[in-house]
């Protein structure tokens, strides 16, 4: 897993390098290129990219896309395969929790769970890979290939907060967008602005709708990436204490992650579940 005294490396030097991410972007003089330290991170602002974050979100989104598809192809009602049987029963363990989760009609409800609930687990799933196996893979090529020494190379997107930020905003524009839609802009505005002591109430009312309605995002992304950050954090903490004595701790560690990973697929979804109907109710 991790060898963390390698080049007299400080354990805050190896958690360090492991929790950042490969920045593309502007430098402060004008060239575009990656960030060679966390300072150079920050001063390429906002509109730098976290290149390893996007490649293995995109990555496994496609990888699970395709899989789904091709086995949806070829799937067959007399001889079913154990991939086919595999993915049979994550359709219906995602379309029970919309049935019991959602009362309108609605064909994109089931869609979405679906994505977000698989694409999420699978990102959450890179957080068992070895710590040092990818991320170590990268530095050595960076180092070799590209000059670029000690080349950070983050693997678990959820550890990122704008991946994490950037899907539940997602989940809250659909929210935005169908209780306007079912309820009319009136009725969403008078849900915020009359509820729950009435209309001579209303600056009260929106003192506390209004951050109700905006605890949803950060809510659904801050949960994720808070309990994934700190369980990664905990493996690099396992690794650069233990050193080679790693194993042992690691295997408990990894025996509990395992519940936690899916664990929080399932509350991501089934939170998009529950606020995407309470915006498919009428106005109040």
């Amino acid at each position: 897993m991790a060898e963390a005294g390698a080049e007299s490396q400080t354990v805050q030097d190896y958690i360090v390098h492991h929790l950042a991410n490969l920045t593309w972007g502007r430098h402060p003089d004008g060239h575009w290129g990656f960030a060679h330290t966390p300072e150079e991170a920050a001063d390429m602002g906002f509109m730098a990219i976290h290149v390893d974050s996007m490649g293995w979100s995109i990555g496994l989104g496609a990888a699970f896309l395709l899989w789904f598809r091709r086995v949806g192809l070829r799937a067959s009602a007399d001889s079913p395969g154990a991939i086919q049987n595999f993915v049979e029963s994550v359709f219906e363990f995602v379309d029970n929790r919309v049935t019991e989760g959602f009362n309108h009609q609605n064909n994109l409800i089931g869609p979405i769970a679906l994505t977000v609930f698989v694409w999420i687990l699978l990102m959450n799933a890179m957080d068992l890979v070895p710590v040092d196996w990818i991320t170590g893979i990268a530095a050595w090529i960076g180092d070799r290939v590209f000059g670029f020494h000690h080349m950070p190379f983050k693997i678990v997107p959820t550890t990122d907060p704008n991946i994490t930020m950037g899907m539940s905003l997602s989940i809250f524009a659909l929210i935005i967008w169908y209780s306007i839609k079912h309820k009319g802009l009136g009725g969403f505005f008078g849900e915020l602005a009359f509820h729950p002591f009435g209309k001579w109430m209303m600056p009260f009312n929106l003192m506390i709708e209004i951050p109700t309605l905006i605890a949803k995002p950060i809510s659904l992304g801050l949960r994720l990436f808070g309990n994934l950050y700190a369980g990664e954090l905990l493996f690099l903490l396992i690794a650069g204490l233990l050193g080679l004595y790693q194993l042992p701790a690691h295997f408990v560690w990894a025996v509990f992650h395992i519940l936690v990973v899916p664990l929080q697929a399932f509350v991501f979804m089934m939170l998009t579940i529950v606020y995407l109907n309470a915006a498919h109710e009428p106005a109040h």
